[in-house]
């Protein structure tokens, strides 16, 4: 039997090939491979879709994390809060400008941050929140942007996993006063290598992100800032302008293998929850179980690929123990690294590969042997 892989972007390549060669052969012959049109093009576009006035490109999701923390005047000695059920980039970034991550967790339906644990984690250093739209579904922004205002703080959105997700018929990114994007290669939109960007409606915000972004260059050899090379290249650029015109396209497609996956699982694991104030947009399709392993083994011998994201929270990492946090400490987070598991979902999928996938989860856990785990 054939695999079937957790993500495909060999099928994606192949439906955007001859629009794909002819960007790229578009910059090889301009000869501007740095700061060029196709950037300035794709930020422009970008804004426009992400529903923001400005958008700057960077060389990565966790650079355009740090960039937009440092244009927020995040620094030493600052405190900001964020979650532990992520990606480690969202909480490195944090440390890069010297502050302290403070960690709050997560609601138990929608796995991002829960607004009512914000205000006990709060203290005199506090200077920004960043809420994270995990899996591509928003986290609820009223209440977070609501305790922001109440205490002059800083909202940096982490969407580096929800281009497109909207909350309350607004797309992220722009809900707080700066948003961040990655382009790594199996985003929803994602670049043939690295990328990133920062979106606001805040112009004097992008320009020191785009400052940031080019050694601290406002022209050329003059540098106002401590900057850093964290340029997105003309060529990503060209590339994710072909990619961004499908994007919409391809998220209705995400949504309707969702449906798919919903239907034909209810009743038989807990399936990802879309909140009603959200536009998920299903950049993972995780399940819930308390014997992922054995689900995940019965899978993988029918050839069939999934994932964990995340196995161990952030605060449980070796690398982030000097947070000072134990077993215990966040549980909701723990259980959902404990019991997440996502299945196969790219915009290509067909049905019939939906409903293999959910055949072998049905037949797994109606085993005997299941019961008892």
């Amino acid at each position: 039997m054939s695999n079937l892989p957790l993500v495909d972007l060999r099928a994606q390549y192949r439906t955007i090939e001859d629009e794909v060669m002819a960007a790229i052969r578009g910059v090889l012959e301009s000869g501007q491979f740095v700061l060029g049109p196709q950037l300035e093009a794709f930020e422009r576009e970008l804004a426009a879709h992400s529903q923001a006035a400005e958008a700057v490109g960077t060389n990565s999701g966790t650079s355009a994390l740090h960039l937009a923390l440092l244009a927020a005047g995040i620094g030493p000695g600052d405190e900001v809060i964020t979650v532990p059920f992520t990606f480690v980039a969202t909480v490195a970034a944090i440390e890069y400008t010297g502050a302290r991550p403070v960690l709050v967790d997560v609601r138990a339906d929608s796995l991002t941050m829960d607004p009512d644990l914000i205000e006990a984690a709060i203290t005199p250093r506090t200077r920004a929140i960043v809420p994270v739209h995990i899996y591509g579904q928003a986290a609820d922004m009223d209440p977070i942007l609501e305790i922001a205002r109440a205490h002059r703080l800083r909202v940096v959105e982490d969407a580096c996993q929800a281009h497109g997700a909207e909350y309350r018929g607004r797309r992220v990114g722009a809900l707080g006063d700066l948003g961040c994007f990655s382009f790594y290669p199996g985003k929803n939109l994602g670049a043939y290598g690295e990328g990133g960007a920062v979106v606001t409606d805040d112009e004097e915000l992008a320009g020191t992100i785009r400052a940031l972004r080019h050694w601290g260059q406002t022209r050329r050899y003059y540098h106002e800032l401590k900057g850093f090379n964290y340029r997105l290249e003309e060529l990503q650029a060209a590339i994710l302008r072909v990619k961004l015109g499908h994007l919409d396209t391809w998220t209705e497609a995400r949504r309707a293998h969702a449906r798919r996956y919903d239907q034909r699982l209810a009743g038989v694991l807990p399936t990802p929850v879309e909140m009603p104030y959200a536009r998920h947009v299903y950049h993972v399709y995780a399940v819930r179980t308390q014997a992922r392993e054995r689900l995940e083994r019965a899978l993988g011998a029918e050839g069939v690929h999934t994932g964990v994201h995340y196995p161990v929270p952030v605060h449980l990492q070796p690398a982030y123990a000097d947070l000072g946090h134990g077993p215990g400490a966040f549980p909701v987070s723990e259980r959902a690294s404990d019991e997440v598991l996502s299945l196969p979902m790219y915009p290509e999928l067909t049905d019939e590969a939906i409903d293999r996938v959910v055949e072998l989860v049905r037949s797994a856990v109606g085993e005997p042997a299941w019961q008892s785990a």
